[in-house]
């Protein structure tokens, strides 16, 4: 049984900025919770008993830090079996993803197989069994590998009969992909894993710290003959860097989970809503009457945050209101997600767009296919087609803005 896994959570998330400004991307909320938190939720389920995390840089270990901590209290939050404990990779400038890993390994002296899942990664897999499949393989490294409709944006498998990989191709145009068969970044690393640095071969690789697994180590490690195998994948997996990619995965993860996963309660037929205390039942009645009555118009899936308030004539569509967020009078808010401690104007559209925490959006605002970082300010009146606002910026009353971004400067992280 594989207890052991390493997450690292290097760089500074450009691709799924404004969100990732003053936040690791861990902790991104989705459906409601950081995004690894339901990673490290999954893992403990699955067995895993202690997570070390390759954090660099200052905002990624603060933010992690103070919201994981030790990881003790997850275990009564969600009911688990045993604690899961959470440990940190020590300030070390790190190149790359395996960088991360291999010193998060040698400081704390890991010395079994463990399990590599990428920060950014939303995925419903197995690990126990994956690491049966690894062992039955007597590999040296297993990859999951997931079937995907565009390959152009990953790193696509050749393998051979038993699954052995023979070469992966990085990002290629359809006609020279090997499959359809991606890396998904959840690499299972055998015991004696970094042992291959020793190699004369893998001695500039040590040296220069080109240890990214999926642009040296992986392709270096199939050159030389070791057994790297993947594993078929058979559930969902999200690589959500990008805002894109992110709003995808909260849409399908909105239509896929139960309302248990969701920790959420049914109210009316596909609106779900979070909360378990009597303030949050009576809110559950006051909705639920609202849906009846017409007043609050509900198409698709939904799901609702704890203490929020929502006026009449609102309509919703395959969205998310996370808590604390106020929506006014006829709103509508259409396959979006909406974060926390939100306040909405009335007369506000919002359309394959996110909202980050903490932003106020006046009345009679259109917003589609954008991004919102958060505690901006968004005046009355104003129209975005395609725009990204940084945190704490403002957009003055009656502004029409197209294929722009709003940012004054990126702190230093």
């Amino acid at each position: 049984m594989i207890k052991k896994a390493v997450i690292p959570i290097g760089g500074d998330a450009t691709r799924l900025r404004p969100l990732t400004i003053e936040t690791s991307k861990g902790l991104v909320r989705l459906l409601n919770k950081p995004i690894l938190e339901h990673s490290i939720l999954s893992l403990a389920k699955d067995g895993i008993e202690e997570v070390y995390l390759g954090v660099r840089g200052y905002v990624n270990y603060t933010t992690l830090f103070d919201y994981f901590r030790e990881g003790y209290w997850l275990q009564k939050k969600y009911g688990l079996e045993k604690e899961i404990r959470i440990r940190y990779m020590p300030r070390y400038e790190s190149t790359t993803n395996g960088d991360a890993v291999w010193y998060t390994m040698e400081y704390y002296g890991i010395k079994e197989p463990v399990v590599v899942i990428q920060g950014d990664n939303i995925y419903q897999l197995n690990i126990q069994d994956m690491y049966k499949w690894h062992r039955k393989k007597n590999a040296f490294m297993t990859i999951a590998l997931q079937p995907v409709e565009d390959v152009t944006g990953f790193g696509v498998a050749k393998i051979d009969d038993d699954y052995r990989i023979e070469y992966f191709v990085e990002k290629p145009r359809p006609e020279q992909a090997p499959s359809n068969l991606a890396n998904t970044g959840i690499y299972i690393l055998s015991e004696n894993f970094w042992e291959f640095l020793n190699e004369g071969w893998a001695k500039e690789m040590k040296e220069t710290r080109r240890l990214d697994f999926g642009g040296d180590i992986i392709p270096a490690l199939i050159e030389h003959g070791y057994e790297v195998y993947g594993y078929p994948m058979e559930g969902y997996w999200f690589d959500v860097g990008t805002p894109e990619r992110y709003l995808n995965a909260a849409m399908y993860l909105l239509r896929h989970l139960s309302p248990e996963d969701m920790e959420a309660v049914e109210i009316t037929h596909d609106v779900y809503m979070q909360g378990k205390s009597e303030m949050s039942e009576d809110l559950r009645r006051k909705f639920r009457e609202m849906i009846k009555t017409g007043k609050l118009i509900v198409e698709g899936k939904v799901l609702l945050g704890r203490h929020i308030s929502i006026g009449k004539g609102t309509a919703l569509e395959d969205a998310v209101i996370d808590n604390y967020t106020i929506v006014g009078r006829n709103c509508e808010i259409l396959h979006s997600v909406v974060m926390d401690r939100v306040k909405l104007g009335d007369n506000v559209r919002i359309v394959n767009s996110i909202i980050g925490r903490h932003v106020e959006i006046g009345n009679n605002v259109r917003i589609v296919n954008s991004v919102i970082g958060d505690n901006a300010v968004i005046e009355d009146n104003v129209r975005m087609y395609n725009v990204k606002i940084w945190p704490h910026e403002f957009v003055e009353r009656g502004a029409t803005l197209e294929h722009y971004t709003v940012r004054t400067g990126v702190p230093r992280r």
